[in-house]
């Protein structure tokens, strides 16, 4: 009556026989559960924000407008909040009949390096057979951003969903989101079957690694991995600008000071899935990822759709690796980090032409 006929809510009060403020309260718990959604279309183009990322990019971009000198804080959950009713019709996109979300693309054979083999033959095991199949398969990161995403994710339960957890993540030494939190929250709001990954975000050492990586928890865990049709992630940045909202995977005690400083002199800037990132977006030669516990970009290259979800200046640096890495099909970002990130890309760019 409110939404559809353009009635007031006095005229549907009375047709009711209810009190005004009733009828507030169930357009709010409408809103609330899902059962009314709002969706904005902001004009596109190749002039506009949304064009230029995609165009610079390659990436489906969802521009978050958000008001000069707001909090960090407060960017973050706004763009949480697009991110997740995002994440949510993705989802709902995938369980769809012929939505290709009961099944992924074939796992490839995985690149050369440590711990980096070819798990095809696991794939074929019973028990990994069984999780995730016949429904969509959602691989999820951690961290603060992954924290208010959850929280901001509507009450709307998808049959069949099953979330596995992409990187490992050891509680944080020091007071910050976990990845316990994110899978209960997404399974409290989505009705999903949850699996965890129980390992650490970094091992301390390659051998141990490589032997964790033949147990087979962990390869059941890896096989439901590459059955997901969507992965949703965030960005850490080494050295983030706003200490309000710092990265989980330098500031929670995953990596010693020694480990952070060997990152400096390689010129890493970022993570994605605590897979860590050059400007450039290269990763193949850090040598820490070598202990890294979450896929790749080229394992991730293999999942049909990536939402990244960015917010704040401080993480512009490590979303231009990311996105260079190409980590992302889709990207939810707030105006002033896109427009941080092109600015990043062009001054690379005229000094690329320049040393030419």
């Amino acid at each position: 009556m409110y939404y559809v006929q353009g009635e007031t809510m006095e005229v549907i009060a009375h047709h009711l026989g209810v009190s005004r403020s009733t009828v507030s309260r169930l357009l709010a718990r409408a809103r609330r559960e899902g059962v009314v959604r709002v969706t904005l279309v902001q004009p596109g183009g190749a002039g506009s924000l949304e064009g230029r990322m995609e165009q610079t990019f390659d990436v489906r971009t969802h521009i978050v407008p958000v008001r000069e000198g707001t909090t960090e804080i407060h960017r973050l959950q706004q763009v949480a909040s697009v991110a997740a009713a995002h994440m949510v019709d993705l989802i709902e996109t995938l369980a769809e009949p012929g939505g290709s979300g009961g099944t992924a693309a074939p796992a490839a054979p995985g690149p050369a390096g440590p711990g980096r083999g070819n798990h095809g033959d696991d794939a074929r095991q019973g028990d990994a057979d069984r999780d995730g199949a016949g429904g969509v398969v959602v691989g999820v990161a951690w961290g603060t951003t992954m924290s208010e995403v959850s929280a901001a994710l509507p009450s709307r339960s998808v049959p069949g969903l099953t979330v596995v957890q992409l990187n490992g993540a050891s509680d944080p030494m020091r007071e910050g989101p976990s990845a316990g939190e994110v899978l209960s929250q997404l399974r409290a709001s989505l009705g999903a079957r949850t699996i965890s990954f129980p390992v650490p975000a970094f091992f301390d050492h390659v051998a141990t690694r490589e032997a964790m990586w033949s147990e087979r928890s962990v390869k059941r865990v890896l096989a439901v991995t590459r059955r997901a049709s969507l992965a949703v992630f965030g960005v850490g940045a080494l050295d983030a600008l706003d200490a309000a909202l710092p990265s989980q995977v330098y500031e929670g005690g995953h990596l010693t000071a020694r480990d952070q400083a060997v990152l400096r002199r390689q010129d890493v800037v970022g993570d994605v899935c605590t897979v860590l990132l050059r400007a450039d977006g290269s990763w193949r030669d850090i040598t820490l990822n070598a202990r890294a516990t979450g896929p790749t970009p080229a394992q991730l290259a293999r999942i049909p759709r990536r939402l990244c979800v960015a917010a704040g200046t401080g993480k512009a640096r490590a979303l231009l690796a990311a996105l260079r890495a190409r980590t992302a099909t889709d990207l939810v970002v707030d105006d002033a980090t896109a427009r941080a990130v092109l600015e990043l890309a062009e001054a690379r760019g005229q000094a690329g032409a320049g040393s030419r």
